[in-house]
């Protein structure tokens, strides 16, 4: 049988197929891939670049300044997309590529989407080794991009041009399946990208992919309708699941109708809005009291799309019920059955609208639904005193929130974050009205992560008020992408927190009764301190920027720069010691049991006592 070819490069190929590629966002046929972010080596310019060039009108490629940044950048587009949307990075061989891996850590941990096309060596083998190669003695076959197997969902190289067929056709499905999303690469040996085939004309058919909805296997849903039906003193989890399947108004409707309080995850934040009298706000390490308090007493937890990672479950020591019973309410099995919950693999949607019918007019005991919404009342009043208003010279970082809060905090606000001691505080305080009004990374804590998803978030969501948080350690590891918002004129507002150092790690390691070491900058091995002018840092990128020496400074300069057209930074001193007293739990972080310090001994009591209320396994 004949078919319909066309001639192509290997990169040809992978660019045009690209462009068939399409989703329906609001009714709208739109194409799935928002973009290339692209920085272009020996390994990638030929192939790739040339093939890039020839689609740039339909599918755009943005040049970045780092490959790690534009990798988050890509993630963060993904993220503020629900995964609806996402992109791909291309780099050369050698450092380039490996400056994306642990990017692709970042979106294997958090389940997010982005297509990796790192340049690789010469198939043929000719020329090696060449320049950025990494040999290995015993194995020929293996290349730097070998880096990239354990924190990618699917991994392939492509030494021959056709198999770029079945390998763009499994990312596809990987790329947009809601159990197995994640980071795809396909490594592109450098030969190859330019050798030519005759692809099959309909290879580029044009695909819609649209969102795959699971529904509960029966036995699983009777099982959860029992479970939930007996429970006294029942509340939900709400994970990055209910924002991904866009089931927020159905997590508010089956609250609102089964009377149960919401407890949010850090990747679950947003889903339902601050001011829902059902919402307790932010669970575990960094969960509210009013959150909290409802877990340490809950019979049932009904985790709907979270993966319940140790900050939620203060490393398994919050819940405090002998007779506690899980529900994993997840597309994938792996998280839906961990600590020995009832797994109901199901999209979050279709499992809350399924399980809502069965359980007809069951309702929480009006008791214990009363006792969350006088637990949050009072946490409203403390999180109220801890961002209010300040004159002093070093305010918190809750101070400085609550500033952010009020002179920008609308419901057209995203408010990005991602390392630090602010995670910590901004789930706790910031309050977000609409689903992803909160872009927090705490899957993976990737430090740099801010500025670059800053400019991801933007170029996804571009009529949202942008705002990144972010501390000064962090925006030293990377700041570069400033200099791409610029270019791109994606224009968001930088909030830097300086405090001299890494105040969050500082602050544990005074908690496990470590010295002040190394952290702060004063507490390090250094002739002299650095005198770090983050403003004119900024500025030299392009950005329009600020210092202020005070809170309703900060408030002002917020106000003043709302309307800017270029990305804006602002930088105010913090101190780094304060933190929110109220909230919070535990957090197994192991703490020497032979020291010479007396500090470290006391820290250690307190450990060994505080593990005796972990649940295990």
């Amino acid at each position: 049988m004949s078919q319909k070819t066309v001639r192509l490069t290997m990169a040809q190929a992978v660019a045009r197929f690209m462009t068939r590629q399409m989703t329906i966002i609001d009714g709208k046929r739109v194409p799935i891939f928002g973009g290339v972010f692209a920085i272009f080596g020996h390994g990638n310019v030929a192939g790739v670049g040339e093939a890039l060039y020839a689609i740039r009108e339909t599918l755009p490629t943005y040049r970045a300044q780092n490959e790690q940044g534009m990798a988050n950048a890509a993630i963060a587009f993904a993220k503020a997309s629900f995964r609806r949307r996402f992109m791909a990075c291309t780099s050369s061989i050698g450092p380039g590529a490996l400056n994306m891996v642990t990017s692709a850590a970042l979106a294997h941990v958090n389940r997010l989407p982005v297509l990796f096309l790192p340049g690789d060596v010469f198939a043929n083998r000719r020329p090696d080794p060449v320049l950025q190669q990494v040999e290995s003695f015993g194995d020929a076959t293996v290349s730097a991009n070998d880096c990239f197997r354990p924190v990618s969902r699917y991994f392939d190289r492509i030494t021959r041009p056709e198999q770029i067929i079945p390998a763009l056709r499994r990312a596809m499905q990987v790329l947009t399946d809601p159990a197995d999303c994640g980071p795809v690469t396909l490594s592109l040996c450098q030969d190859v990208q330019a050798e030519a085939y005759d692809y099959p004309e309909s290879f580029f058919d044009e695909k819609v992919w649209v969102p795959r909805r699971i529904e509960p296997d029966l036995d699983e849903l009777a099982s959860a309708i029992d479970l939930l039906k007996s429970a006294k003193k029942p509340i939900i989890i709400a994970g990055g699941g209910v924002l991904y399947s866009e089931a927020t108004a159905d997590l508010a409707n089956f609250a609102e109708k089964h009377g149960i309080p919401v407890v949010e995850t850090q990747a679950g934040k947003s889903a339902l809005p601050h001011s829902h009298p059902l919402n307790m706000g932010s669970v575990g390490v960094t969960g509210t009291s009013a959150s909290n308090k409802l877990a340490e007493e809950t019979d049932l937890v009904l985790a709907v799309g979270s993966r319940l990672q140790d900050f939620t479950t203060g490393s398994w020591a919050l819940f405090k019920n002998e007779d506690l019973k899980i529900i994993g309410l997840n597309v994938q099995p792996f998280d839906a059955g961990k600590h020995n919950g009832l797994p109901l693999i199901s999209d979050a949607r279709a499992g809350l609208n399924r399980m809502s019918g069965c359980l007809g007019g069951y309702r929480a005991d009006p008791s214990w639904t009363e006792k969350a919404k006088a637990g949050k009342a009072e946490w409203l009043a403390a999180a109220d005193k801890a961002t209010a208003t300040t004159n002093a010279a070093l305010p918190s970082d809750a101070q400085v929130i609550g500033a952010v809060q009020r002179a920008r905090g609308g419901s057209k606000t995203t408010l990005v974050c991602a390392a630090g001691g602010l995670p910590g505080e901004l789930h706790k305080l910031w309050q977000a009205e609409e689903p992803g009004g909160y872009h927090m990374e705490y899957g993976f804590s990737t430090m740099g992560y801010e500025v670059a998803g800053g400019l991801g978030v933007k170029l996804a969501r571009p009529e949202r008020d942008v705002i990144v948080m972010v501390g000064d350690g962090s925006y030293m590891m990377l700041n570069s992408e400033i200099a791409s918002s610029i270019m791109l004129g994606a224009k968001f507002t930088i909030v830097l927190l300086d405090n001299a150092g890494y105040g969050c790690i500082n602050r544990l390691q005074m908690e496990t009764g470590g010295a002040n070491f190394n952290n702060l900058l004063e507490d390090t091995h250094h002739v002299e301190l650095p005198q770090i002018d983050f403003a004119a840092h900024a500025a030299a990128m392009g950005a329009v920027t600020r210092k202020v020496a005070s809170i309703p400074e900060l408030e002002s300069a917020l106000a003043e720069t709302a309307n800017e057209a270029r990305t804006t930074v602002i930088v105010i001193d913090t101190h780094p010691l304060i933190t929110t007293e109220a909230g919070g739990h535990w957090w197994d972080v192991v703490v020497p049991e032979v020291s010479d310090r007396a500090e470290v001994k006391t820290a250690r009591e307190g450990y060994e006592k505080a593990l005796q209320s972990q649940r295990f396994g």
